[in-house]
Order: structure tokens, then sequence, then C-alpha cells
């Protein structure tokens, strides 16, 4: 009986097979409209730096539409208010890409703010605001060998309970230059004033040099990475809806925050 019925499946089947089931179906996409995009990170001790660019239509061609009449202002929270110049330049050491550049030395304090103001000669205007953040130092580094001389690491600091956090935790091995081989974002949602442990598999070996670092980062921030992560997940997915970036700044796309962090460099040893 099973085969009297495989003997009649079969022809239907290769039927369908011979149809063409694919239709090509015309998208009417929107005309884009260039907007202003930024990254620009204040890092205590380090230049002030900035990238301005233009957003580009999805089909166009992969190149950074450089903004060359962006004029890029930042001002301090004494009120002074300082030019990035613009000069282009790629820096080996972390891999990015910035357009403006200053001389100034970022010194604020946590609590004090900071604001970015981009104009071009369209007459586009571009805003933002960061407040510093106060460093959260790494108490402790731990790691452990198993018996196939593979280790865990375990790093541990502790939560602010007074306040609502957010962190980014990055481990690199040998160098910063390359990337990095642990990426995680978290709150303290779950963790507020607590000790808090981030942990690893046994992926290390013995006398491998690992960079341990620490963000206390901003909410704006932490959405705004968390929103590229979804709109990295959702454009390689055809079933998924398209996924917005969170912007921290208005008039434009991009994000404008403070880099506060704790680094400790361990070798592991048995």
């Amino acid at each position: 009986m099973r085969k009297r019925f495989l003997y009649f499946l079969l022809p239907l089947l290769v039927a369908l097979a011979s149809c063409d089931l694919e239709k090509d179906i015309d998208v009417d996409l929107p005309d884009h409209e260039p907007q202003l995009v930024v990254e620009c990170y204040l890092e205590p001790g380090r230049t002030i730096r900035a990238s301005v660019l233009e957003s580009s239509a999805y089909f166009d061609e992969p190149v950074p539409p450089l903004v060359p009449d962006a004029e890029v202002y930042i001002t301090t929270h004494e009120g002074k208010r300082i030019q990035l110049n613009y000069k282009p330049v790629l820096v080996s050491s972390n891999g990015r890409f910035y357009t403006h550049t200053s001389t100034e030395i970022m010194t604020g304090a946590p609590g004090q703010t900071y604001y970015l103001e981009v104009v071009d000669g369209k007459g586009r205007k571009l805003t933002g605001y960061t407040k510093i953040q106060p460093k959260v130092p790494i108490d402790e580094i731990e790691w452990k060998f198993n018996d196939k001389d593979k280790a865990y690491l375990l790093t541990s600091f502790y939560d602010n309970g007074s306040t609502d956090n957010y962190y980014r935790y990055l481990t690199h091995i040998d160098s910063l230059s390359a990337g990095s081989d642990r990426d995680l974002l978290t709150s303290d949602e779950l963790t507020n004033g607590k000790r808090v442990s981030y942990g690893s598999a046994y992926d290390y070996e013995e006398g491998d040099t690992l960079i341990v670092t620490l963000y206390h980062i901003e909410k704006q921030y932490y959405e705004f990475l968390s929103s590229i992560s979804d709109a990295k997940s959702a454009n390689g997915n055809p079933f998924s809806q398209p996924s917005k970036i969170k912007s921290s700044v208005e008039g434009g796309i991009g994000i404008f925050t403070n880099l506060v962090h704790d680094q400790k460099t361990v070798v592991l040893t048995k």
C-alpha cells in the first residue's frame, strides 16, 4: 500500500518541481534624504576627535560620504567652545576613522556635561550631549585550568546600587589592535548593588596575555550599541522587520558619548 502511494505521489512532485514558482516583484523605495552621521567618543586624557559623514541610500556605492564643509564644535562644562579641524585620518592602533580632530585634551570629571554641535554648508545642524561617567574599577581577575590545559577567565567588580548602570566588557588577546576576543554589553537590572562577575569558557592557554577592559557607559550608548546589534541581525534575516538605530543626537544619526574605563593586563600561568 505504501509503494502504491509513493508511485502516485512521485509524478505530482515532479510536476511541482517543473513549475516556475518564482516571481519578480518591483518595490518602489522612497527617495533617500541624506543626513549627517556622527561618531564622537570623549576619552579622559586623550585628544578630542570625531567622525562626521553623510548617510547614503541602501544601494549606493559603499564609499564613506565625506562632508568637508562640516564644522564641529565641542563645548565643555565650563562653557569653553572648541572647534575641531577637518583632517581625515585612520588610526591604526584602534582601527577608527576620524574626520575632525583637535589638540585639546579631554579633562572632564564625573558628573560634568559636554555638548556637541555640527553644522554644514547645507544648513543642517546636529546636536548632542554627554555626561561623564565615574570609573568602575575591576576588583579581581581570576583564571583556572582544566585537565586539558585550557583556562577560563573570571572578572569581578562592584556595582553602585544607588544608580542605574550600564557596562561594556571586552577582552583582547595579546594586543588591542586586533579584534576583541569577547564583547559583552550589560546593565545592572539584575545585579544592582552587587558584586558582578563575567566569566568565559575554557578558551585560553598557558602563556596567553589577556587585556581586560571594563567600560562604565551611558544608557544612550547602551541603547545605541544594542540597536546596532539588532539591525545587523535583521539585515541578514529576510523574515525580520527592519530595526532602527537609536541615536543619541538630534538632527541626524549617530552617537556622542564618553568612554571611561578600567583596564588590566594578565598573563595566564598555572
